[in-house]
């Protein structure tokens, strides 16, 4: 029989805004930064995991598989197995799924699940015709042949591609992520005005959660190397209103698009764990769970529109525990863009679309903008890709917790036409 799995505790650092240049983390860093504190509250030893795992994208060269690079520095023992996913903006969310999967079926009794990112650190990447030139020149032979070679260099071989914006275009229909929010919101005649509206409460509600000390036990100070530290969420704009909002230019689909930097996600760095045990393992420890993971559900559909993802994913899972939207008082749904959020929300009201694509009756119903997102989201958090999957999870929980409901919802959309959901209720 399938046991349950709890999650018993999580954390994460600040997400830290991305500047100009690499920020002061790397990945593993960033899962060392607020790992560290975790494990020191447990009343068990590091050693005591079964398996890490780790959700990240762009892992870089110095720390191939961060999830074991993550585990060794964090003194959880030689023998420790620990493996990387990588499923884009669904890695974070994954690590918890593929953890989940190994408790309930009798494989693991705990495991530490997490996700990390430093988009800061992503690389610049030499054109194709760069990389051949270096190739032949570095294969010449003798001193006529290498100078040969060498005056082959042009100019535009040398001019470097940011990697950032090659991973956020999608490689089968050439869209970027931004274009593709773009269509979604076109599909479900999404305003500018509508949108500018969530991002400026996104950053009214973050602003207001750090006032309050919500995010208290859920955020650890993360200290850089040169003596640094970093206590908070860097990008919210407390100032931020749809009026100011409303006066950037679009990005991708000028002059007419809905999507700008102020109503889309961050490019940020952030890392987040959390802690799954089996009922044996909450036993032996004498743990306190925080939640129970119901059940979870991956699905996919045309990049195009992959800010549909919750969508396809949460419908399902819902129709499998005989759930309605109604019955699900506390949603976090990733905010990649506004206009992407606003377009799932359209698609559960629209009653043509829940039937011809969800095989529903009729509208499958409307979130309560009370419910969802209660302390903001990625627009004013920002979107560490590989880890905004975990942080939401982590948050759901934690915000179960302090506003005292039951049941509860984790959904994304993923970059490839993709998306994934989560069920958590309470214990």
């Amino acid at each position: 029989m399938a046991r349950p799995v709890f999650i018993v505790d999580g954390s994460r650092t600040p997400f830290l805004k991305a500047r100009s240049g690499p920020g002061p983390f790397t990945p593993v860093d960033l899962a060392v930064q607020c790992g560290r504190p975790l494990l020191a509250r447990q009343p068990f030893a590091p050693t005591d995991f079964d398996q890490v795992i780790l959700g990240c994208v762009n892992v870089i060269a110095d720390e191939m598989n961060p999830a074991r690079v993550a585990a060794l520095r964090l003194g959880m023992g030689e023998d420790m197995v620990a493996f990387t996913v990588q499923i884009n903006c669904g890695s974070g969310m994954q690590s918890i799924d593929t953890a989940y999967r190994y408790i309930r079926e009798g494989h693991a009794d705990m495991i530490l699940a997490g996700g990390t990112e430093a988009l800061s650190h992503a690389p610049l990447v030499w054109p194709n015709s760069g990389v051949r030139w270096f190739a032949g020149l570095a294969a010449a032979k003798g001193v006529a042949a290498k100078l040969g070679a060498a005056f082959k260099l042009r100019p535009h071989y040398l001019k470097p591609i940011i990697g950032l914006e090659r991973g956020l275009t999608d490689p089968v229909t050439d869209l970027n992520m931004g274009q593709t929010a773009e269509v979604v919101g076109h599909l479900f005649g999404i305003t500018r005005a509508q949108s500018d509206a969530y991002a400026a409460e996104s950053h009214r509600r973050l602003a207001h959660a750090q006032d309050a000390g919500f995010l208290k036990g859920e955020v650890e100070t993360a200290f850089s190397r040169d003596g640094k530290f970093f206590d908070h969420d860097d990008g919210v704009r407390k100032d931020s209103t749809a009026e100011t909002l409303a006066k950037l230019r679009p990005v991708f689909e000028r002059p007419w698009g809905q999507v700008t930097a102020g109503n889309s996600s961050q490019i940020t760095d952030g890392a987040s764990w959390v802690i799954l045990a089996s009922d044996q393992a909450v036993a032996k420890h004498k743990l306190t769970p925080k939640a129970v993971i119901v059940d979870s559900h991956w699905a996919a559909l045309d990049p195009s529109i992959m800010g549909l993802g919750p969508v396809m994913s949460a419908t399902p899972l819902l129709q499998r525990n005989d759930l309605t939207i109604k019955d699900v008082e506390t949603w976090e749904l990733n905010e990649a863009f506004a206009t992407q959020v606003l377009g799932c929300l359209a698609a559960w009201k629209d009653d043509k679309f829940c039937r011809e694509i969800l095989g529903l009756d009729g509208a499958a119903g409307e979130i309560d903008h009370e419910r969802l997102n209660v302390d903001g989201g990625a627009i004013s958090l920002g979107h560490p890709v590989g880890t905004s999957g975990n942080r939401i999870v982590l948050h759901l929980v934690n915000g179960m917790k302090r506003l005292g409901t039951r049941r509860g919802v984790a959904t994304e959309c993923i970059g490839g036409g993709l998306g994934g959901a989560m069920l958590i209720e309470a214990v």
